[in-house]
């Protein structure tokens, strides 16, 4: 996995965006979102940027433009065709969390397209489910536009500092144990999308 992450990162500049960008954009735009890890591509721009390989104000400007644009496509197809999509036997097993995300959209409306870019399932499903409900569009792409930005620099933030902290700890004392605080760190992250994993199916 660390080769995989390193050949990822150490990738040609305009590859390494060009992934970024269209992870981001294909978790929203293309009903993808619960196997394409669009929040994880974008930590790794932001890690990326903080090694020097890529500038930082690209990685921002690809993911924004990933998560925004690919709301809008995802709205789109929910407009078009957002009945027959939403009935496909693929996510008949999902169907409790749909009419959970849908009742959501309803009592709060753009509200809901804001806090859902926070939370993996209502990424992938929430700009359909708009489309589907004919949110005016306008409505839908100020909360679109706010809740990508506000997401969009969070993540690749965090990656930018996450390996700001990495390069640190590697200079002052050594790879072994920068390995070491990276593991700690990814293990913990894990622990903690496990357990909102758990959290989002009780709920449900």
């Amino acid at each position: 996995m660390t080769g995989f992450l390193d050949g990822v990162l150490n990738a040609p500049a305009w590859i390494v965006l060009g992934l970024v960008g269209l992870v981001v954009f294909s978790e929203d735009a293309l009903f993808v979102g619960f196997v394409i890890p669009g929040e994880t591509a974008a930590v790794l721009g932001g890690v990326a940027a903080s090694r020097g390989h890529v500038a930082l104000p690209a990685v921002l400007a690809v993911v924004l433009l990933g998560a925004v644009i690919g709301d809008s496509v995802g709205y789109e197809v929910g407009r078009q065709v957002g009945t027959r999509v939403l009935g496909w036997p693929a996510l008949a097993r999902r169907r409790e969390r749909i009419d959970s995300a849908s009742d959501y959209l309803a009592r709060r409306g753009g509200a809901a397209v804001f806090l859902g870019r926070w939370t993996a399932f209502f990424r992938a499903v929430m700009p359909a489910l708009a489309g589907t409900a004919h949110m005016p569009y306008r409505r839908f792409l100020t909360f679109n536009v706010a809740g990508g930005v506000l997401w969009g620099v969070t993540v690749v933030l965090v990656g930018y500092l996450a390996g700001e902290s990495y390069g640190r700890v590697e200079k002052l004392l050594g790879r072994g144990t920068a390995l070491g605080v990276a593991a700690l760190v990814v293990a913990g992250f894990c622990v903690w999308v496990v357990r909102r994993r758990r959290a989002e199916r009780s709920g449900d």
